[in-house]
């Protein structure tokens, strides 16, 4: 192995040979299948920060070069007894076998395997040489640098053919197959495709990417036609070379075409929410100033088709345009229109046109002078029929926004903007009001379902409810005692809920619900602003709240009110309205959960906090009240078929269906009633011989059922003696290696328990024994003693000799 640490590495085309150069300048050629050491190659004073495999074009040779060739070929292969396994020095088949290797320092060295050395080093590039590339049809290599150059050599001379100024640190470069075209990728984020004959850029200027979009490293697929990018955030994109075949040199073509977009992985999510009208979308903020849509939709795990995001969690979309952190997202009733909030202090709206494949930005917000925590959409239609058949060309009526400098604002957005400014973006648009609204950071904003009121949380441990259209304060909610995190009002037509000591409370003004940094949730009404219940349970800050939806297909009078919650704690909880009572505690996160949301459709809801994970749960509710009505009747059933039984006398029947509904007092019942027969049946062991057979016939779990019963039992002196019976019964029924053979089942505690109580019963049996000989003792010595009586009739006591 290498005494200092591997920074890159290498495999062949045969998959044979790995390359790996570390950071002492020295090159090792492994052989993969036999896991050793072909070659050890000295010649770079820096770190080696690449490496490339690939075959030199034979030279073309005259007769007589080619048979003294022959000749060394043979000679060599008799005399080369090293055991290198694959590559043979002379061998022709191995003779040009090459490896190209680049240092920190910018020097490059071509290594033949076949006689072990450097046959050149090249010296043109100033900078670290991140990747190389061979091209047999032009018989050259393209190496590249941080330097923001490529140069392609001549891969028989090694003379510069060409350098490509790129005008970046370019990290990978290399030939798109046999054509004429080369691409680079590096800091820009931008893949970019060069004619290698001229030296000039094909693809158009494209803008610079962000932070995070630099690519690291491409890879080229021929057969497939496909480039794949991978990017220093850790996603993967794939484009299609495709179009490279049909293009003219001299013209200038489009960026290739991005067909697919993996994320290696998420950063903190932030916030999320379902997008589309179907809901087969979910945007996540990913602690970045991009929006990243993936899909939800289930795909055919048996299709091979690379282009499309149909498939679950596939990238469909990245949405570029903030400058800063995004911390808030909000999406409208319909789910073609979503609204983000970032640190850069500006609002977007953005067009979600699933259908055709669109996600367009359409305006910007600006006016808050500090980040904006909080933003939402109207949740209701304007009373048109164009928004309910069309939503996708009709934006939501307002558009509000809360922040870091304590304002609230409205803006409108009804009207689509057609114009644009000089600089080609969509105008921003003024807000139709600012209102100062809390003394701390504003958190969250939720808007009630008909768009007349809406409500503001705050760092100041208060809710205010204002009304829309004037954004005047309508009520204040007082009583958390820290920050409040998220609040959120209730659907339309909820049913009434119970408060913690009134009865039902109304909800024709509303229900807002709340989630505090106190570790609390607070249900209010909007009649009085009073406190309806607090839910306790989180053992950190609840950051989200959220009513789950009823679907249509249930019955919303059976159903409970639900409540979802999720906190610093890493938990979702969900919680009964009417009891305050946790239904279910979800687990599957390792840090805070930030973001929750629930799909109105299917009740799935969905997760993502610190830890990176995005969670989806299935809502089980309605199917867990199902399955637990259809227990509860069957249970009654059951019970009132073994109370038949017992009634009947069907005795094999009653014990089994006990044993099987656990009901040990039943049981008991019966085993007390057979034991306490009188008289017992003759021959019988317990007292009624129908009772023998039936547990002389019991299977292994019956009977280690049974058993534990017993040991119950057997620890009361009250229902020791029946114990004691049954077990008796059980012992001469039942050979012991059957009994031995409930072993790993609990059978050791089951039997550690009978041997402690029975042994104390024993014991007490053998004391009461040895008092009643004594007791005998004095009875018999009492029968012996008379009267007799004397003259004057008082008599006296006299022994009887």
């Amino acid at each position: 192995p290498h005494p200092t640490p591997v920074i890159t590495i290498a495999i062949d085309s045969s998959g044979t040979l790995l390359g790996t150069g570390s950071a002492d300048g020295v090159i090792k050629v492994w052989d993969i299948r036999g896991g050793f050491v072909t070659h050890t190659l000295r010649g770079h004073n820096g770190v080696i920060s690449a490496l490339h495999f690939f075959e030199a074009n034979a030279p073309e040779k005259t007769g007589e070069e080619s048979s003294i060739s022959r000749k060394r070929s043979r000679k060599d292969t008799s005399t080369n007894g090293d055991g290198m396994a694959g590559i043979v020095q002379g061998d022709t088949a191995t003779a040009r076998f090459r490896l190209a290797s680049g240092s920190e320092d910018g020097k490059i060295r071509i290594w033949d395997l076949s006689k072990r050395k450097s046959i050149a080093s090249l010296d043109s590039h100033v900078s670290v040489v991140r990747s190389f590339d061979f091209s047999a049809s032009h018989n050259a290599l393209v190496s590249a640098s941080r330097d923001k150059t490529a140069i392609i050599w001549d891969a028989q001379t090694w003379a510069i053919r060409r350098v490509i100024p790129v005008v970046e640190m370019v990290e990978s470069a290399g030939f798109v197959g046999d054509s004429a075209f080369m691409y680079t990728g590096g800091e820009s984020g931008r893949l970019r495709i060069w004619d290698s004959g001229t030296g000039r850029e094909s693809t158009k200027e494209q803008p610079s990417g962000g932070e995070g979009d630099e690519i690291i490293h491409v890879l080229h697929n021929s057969q497939m036609n496909i480039l794949l990018t991978v990017h220093a955030d850790q996603s993967l994109l794939l484009h299609s070379t495709a179009t490279l075949a049909r293009t003219d040199l001299s013209s200038k073509i489009e960026p290739l075409l991005l067909i697919r977009r993996i994320s290696g992985t998420h950063d903190e999510i932030i916030d999320l929410a379902y997008v589309t009208p179907d809901r087969s979308l979910l945007a996540l903020a990913t602690n970045s100033e991009s929006i990243r849509l993936v899909s939800l939709a289930v795909h055919d795990p048996t299709s091979s088709s690379v282009s499309g995001g149909s498939y679950f969690g596939a990238d469909v979309a990245l949405l570029k345009g903030h400058e800063d952190i995004i911390i808030c997202l909000a999406v409208d009733w319909s789910g073609c229109w979503l609204a983000t909030g970032a640190k850069d202090n500006t609002a977007r709206l953005w067009k979600i046109d699933h259908a055709r494949k669109a996600y367009e930005h359409y305006a910007t917000y600006t006016g808050h002078t500090e980040s904006l925590g909080a933003i939402a959409l109207s949740q209701q239609p304007l009373a048109s029929k164009s928004f309910y058949s069309n939503p996708v060309e009709n934006p939501p009526e307002f558009l509000l926004t809360g922040s870091q400098d304590k304002t609230v604002k409205r803006w409108s957005v009804s009207q689509p903007a057609k114009t644009k400014t000089q600089s080609g973006n969509q105008p921003q648009s003024r807000a139709v009001y600012t209102r100062k609204a809390h003394d701390k950071d504003i958190n969250a904003i939720s808007v009630n379902h008909d768009n007349i009121l809406f409500a503001t949380a705050s760092q100041d441990r208060t809710v205010k409810i204002w009304s829309v259209e004037e954004g005047e304060v309508q009520g204040i909610l007082r009583g958390h005692r820290r920050g409040v995190w998220s609040v959120m009002f209730a659907p339309k037509d909820i049913p009434a809920i119970s408060g913690d000591s009134t009865g039902p409370a109304s909800t024709r003004h509303g229900v807002v619900l709340t989630g505090s940094g106190d570790k609390t949730i607070k249900i209010w009404s909007l009649t009085d602003y009073s406190c309806l219940r607090t839910l306790e349970g989180h053992t950190n800050s609840v950051l989200k709240v959220l009513w789950m939806p009823v679907l249509p297909s249930e019955d919303a009078s059976r159903r409970p009110i639900q409540i979802a919650s999720a906190g610093g704690d890493g938990l979702v909880k969900i919680w009964d309205a009417d009891t305050g009572e946790p239904a279910c505690t979800l687990d599957n996160h390792t840090d805070r959960i930030w973001a929750l949301a629930a799909d109105p459709s299917t009740n799935t809801l969905v997760s993502g906090g610190g830890d990176s994970v995005v969670t989806l749960w299935k809502d089980t509710t309605s199917h867990t009240m199902a399955t637990t009505a259809a227990a509860s009747t069957a249970r009654v059933e059951q019970e009132q078929q073994l109370m038949n039984y017992i009634h009947a006398g069907s005795y094999r029947e009653a014990i089994v269906l006990a044993l099987t509904l656990h009901h040990p007092a039943r049981l008991l019942s019966l085993f007390q009633g057979v034991v306490d027969r009188s008289p017992p049946e003759e021959g019988s062991l317990c007292g009624l011989k129908a009772v023998d057979e039936v547990l002389r016939h019991l299977s292994d779990e019956q009977l280690l059922e049974l058993l534990r019963r017993l040991r119950d039992w057997n620890t009361n002196a009250r229902t020791a003696v029946v114990a004691q019976r049954i077990l008796n019964v059980i012992v001469r029924s039942y050979p012991a290696d059957r009994l031995a053979g409930l072993r790993g089942r609990g059978w050791k505690e089951v039997v550690d328990g009978l041997k402690a109580y029975t042994e104390r019963h024993y014991k007490r049996m053998v004391e009461l024994m040895d008092e009643s000989y004594l007791m005998e003792y004095t009875l018999r010595e009492m029968e012996e003693v008379g009267f007799v009586d004397g003259e004057d009739g008082l008599g006296e006591m006299a022994m009887v000799s």
